[in-house]
């Protein structure tokens, strides 16, 4: 989504454009998330919970963050950051830098299915459960918080919730309905953003795996695995987990880490219309071609490690008693993709310390929500080399 945003908003200034694909598009990240658009929830990850959560997800198999026992220094340098921005002074300093960026993510959907992207978004509401009411305190603050930052979420108690979510059990006991944010299916949108940046002229190439970016007189040189380089005036690295392998030896200093969900789909007795979303486990649920896309986890580990059909049995033991009217067992699509995650909770956005070398990326959760207008954020700034305020506190060399 990062990737190819920013190569549209590219054509959009009359820029020529060649994207180099490592497995085809909407193969990766983009394809099996829960596919919100939720800017009121695009909220720094790390916060004062972390300090309680945190220590029951390295006990807990079931626990919706997991983080497996091994020596790894580079994951553990990356979680004593992480764990040290669990504070209400670090969280306001992020949310403040996100607010800006969360305020135009909606419009710069628009902007792009208004454009010729032939595909579209839908409207929530998104259905908030949980098991006890005051489970929902801290949800309800977080949003408290957020809305403080400058964002509108409405968000209302559901007197009659099984009228929007019939597939809620009845162990949940409270829910609420947020409004003015909206979902896609990201698969088929993703699709449909490549197929218009082809359209345009682009020239698209898969299964090149990028080995290095470096400056030569004249211009930019990005290499190819067993292929012809590929020389241009400017290169944008928008490779989500993997960004560090291109992006140290060209100044990037935040860690990256791979923060990897899970996700399948399952039939349900009666259509879903509605995102469901349970805090308190952390899983998110989307309507997703006539069946229903459960997703959950937090998981770090190496963005190429194998899959670990343990995460999809926590995601199932959480969900089983929540839901009704819908055969967990006939699961289809069972995925396993990296978000990438940075200790402060911002992306790592903007020029490197190569000439004409930039980097898109660090977005964690939110790089489907955020992805467009970080897109067309940063190719403002190539083409006129200006940084627009959104993106300053995102600076690759922070």
């Amino acid at each position: 989504m990062v990737g190819l945003a920013t190569a549209w908003h590219l054509q959009e200034h009359g820029v020529e454009v060649t994207v180099l694909d490592k497995a085809g598009v909407a193969s990766g990240s983009s394809w099996g998330n829960a596919g919100w658009l939720t800017p009121g929830m695009a909220m720094p990850l790390s916060d004062p919970s972390v300090w309680s959560y945190g220590p029951k997800a390295l006990l807990d198999p079931n626990a919706p963050l997991h983080v497996p026992f091994r020596v790894d220094p580079k994951l553990w340098s990356f979680l004593l950051r992480f764990v040290s921005r669990g504070t209400m002074r670090a969280w306001d300093r992020t949310m403040a830098a996100l607010t800006p960026i969360d305020n135009i993510a909606l419009e710069s959907f628009d902007e792009l299915t208004a454009n010729g992207v032939d595909s579209v978004t839908h409207e929530g509401p998104f259905i908030i459960g949980f098991k006890r009411e005051k489970d929902s305190r801290g949800f309800v603050h977080e949003l408290e918080n957020v809305a403080r930052h400058g964002q509108t979420v409405p968000l209302h108690r559901l007197d009659n919730p099984r009228e929007l979510a019939p597939q809620l059990s009845d162990n949940v006991s409270t829910v609420f309905a947020l409004e003015g944010q909206r979902f896609i299916e990201p698969g088929p949108f993703v699709e449909a953003l490549g197929r218009a940046v082809v359209a345009r002229g682009a020239r698209l190439e898969s299964a090149a795996t990028v080995t290095g970016v470096r400056y030569e007189a004249g211009g930019v040189v990005v290499d190819i695995a067993g292929g012809e380089s590929v020389r241009a005036d400017v290169a944008v690295l928008a490779t989500g987990a993997w960004l560090p392998k291109l992006a140290r030896p060209l100044g990037l200093r935040t860690l990256i880490q791979a923060g990897r969900g899970y996700s399948f789909s399952v039939p349900t007795e009666q259509r879903t219309e509605h995102p469901v979303y349970f805090p308190i486990e952390r899983i998110a649920c989307t309507p997703y071609e006539g069946r229903f896309r459960i997703a959950g986890t937090m998981e770090f580990r190496g963005p190429d490690e194998p899959y670990q059909p343990r995460r999809v049995e926590a995601i199932l033991n959480a969900v089983r008693p929540l839901f009704t009217g819908m055969d967990l067992d006939d699961r289809k699509d069972e995925w396993v993709g990296s978000r990438p995650v940075t200790p402060d909770g911002l992306p790592v956005v903007g020029a490197s310390n190569t000439p004409g070398v930039y980097m898109a990326g660090g977005h964690g959760m939110w790089g489907i929500v955020l992805g467009p207008a970080t897109g067309k954020l940063l190719a403002h700034q190539i083409v006129t080399g200006e940084v627009p305020a959104e993106l300053a506190p995102f600076d690759p060399l922070r």
